[in-house]
């Protein structure tokens, strides 16, 4: 998810030139080709595709060490779930990029033919490939390199036929990631409206404005347990982190500082996976326009948070003709317009954009 605000730094002119020399260190893959049924290639506007998951392994696919899941408050597990995903359009009407969260129980079509939460996509598509691999006497690193990218595959496929929009290019990051790029800005300003305790996610906070960092920001954004619309309320928290994130990166202090800003390049080296044909010059380029102009943090609109499928999931239901209406709509704003407000969820409450321009807002 933060991954977002850690690849805006590398699109602004004043470190633009510094980084673009570092960034053929960053990881890549072959994650946008042979995609099938992909939909026609101009849209409308640009389409990145960035994807948070909770891998406890490095970029290279190696395990983490105890020590360092302890940092990040969580244990060891052979599961792979994608528990954030942000599709930004940036139009070509140059009308305002616009980040739009796709809560993670989605349940929608996927490429296995039948429906399940989107967020099971990347892993249960990985672990096939890599069973598939394992027979054929290949090196454990080249296994884990191609079920990664067919699982990336899998995963902008289904993120494609949902939206309806043309994924153009991909940024990965995993829960080590968000630690240290969150150590590297200094922390991020949050604000809760109540007390709140979670052991699960390890959150722990009292009401009022905060600055996280490292385990406690994981814990901000990853808490979902606790709240008053669980997963929903999970999702508007990580809206306003990479808004306040966002803004913190773009200060004039981040971007005047060198040490924080070698810090944040070799972070996003360590840590944030790119698809291959994003080249770097193209990459400074398409964050300077999302760097340029406020962005704006929706959520995509669903029917119900609280729909049971036939084993029992709790799931987010959803109209997909209403979500490909909403996405094919924000790149038809006049230019500098926020696309319209009043996204429904849960059926009953109307949830107002959220945007980088330095104002933190009080949530649950």
């Amino acid at each position: 998810m933060v991954a977002f605000a850690s690849v805006v730094v590398l699109g602004l002119s004043a470190v633009g030139w510094f980084v673009i020399d570092r960034l053929s260190e960053v990881s890549s893959a072959k994650v946008l080709a042979e995609v099938p049924h992909a939909p026609p290639p101009d849209d409308g506007a640009t389409d990145v595709l960035l994807v948070g998951s909770d891998s406890r392994t490095d970029a290279q696919g190696n395990p983490l060490p105890l020590k360092v899941l302890k940092q990040l408050r969580t244990e060891a597990t052979g599961g792979l779930n994608t528990d954030s995903l942000v599709l930004i359009r940036v139009p070509h009407s140059g009308a305002a990029p616009t980040a739009v969260s796709i809560p993670r129980d989605t349940y929608t079509e996927t490429p296995s033919g039948g429906p399940d939460k989107i967020n099971a996509v990347y892993g249960l598509t990985k672990k096939a490939a890599a069973d598939e691999l394992e027979g054929q006497h290949l090196p454990a690193v080249e296994v884990e390199h191609r079920s990664k990218v067919a699982g990336q595959r899998a995963l902008v496929q289904t993120v494609q036929t949902l939206t309806g929009m043309r994924i153009d290019h991909y940024a990965e990051i995993n829960l080590l990631g968000f630690f240290e790029l969150t150590d590297a800005v200094g922390g991020v300003e949050v604000c809760l409206n109540n007390a709140t305790s979670d052991k699960d996610s390890g959150a722990d906070f009292s009401a009022g404005r905060h600055t996280v960092t490292g385990g406690d920001a994981l814990s901000f954004v990853r808490q979902r347990h606790g709240l008053p619309r669980g997963d929903l309320d999970r999702i508007v928290r990580q809206q306003v982190f990479m808004a306040a994130l966002a803004n913190k990166v773009l200060s004039t202090g981040t971007l005047t500082d060198p040490a924080m800003v070698n810090d944040l390049t070799a972070a996003t080296q360590r840590t944030v996976e790119l698809d291959e044909d994003w080249d770097a010059l193209g990459f400074v380029q398409q964050m300077q326009q999302i760097a340029a102009g406020r962005v704006n943090f929706v959520t995509m609109p669903v029917l119900s948070a609280g729909a049971r499928d036939e084993r029992g999931q709790s799931i987010v239901s959803i109209d997909r003709a209403a979500v490909q209406q909403f996405f094919a709509g924000l790149s038809a704003n006049a230019p500098g317009l926020a696309p319209k407000p009043g996204l429904r969820l849960d059926g009953t409450a109307r949830q107002q954009p959220i945007t980088s321009d330095g104002d933190v807002p009080c949530v649950n």
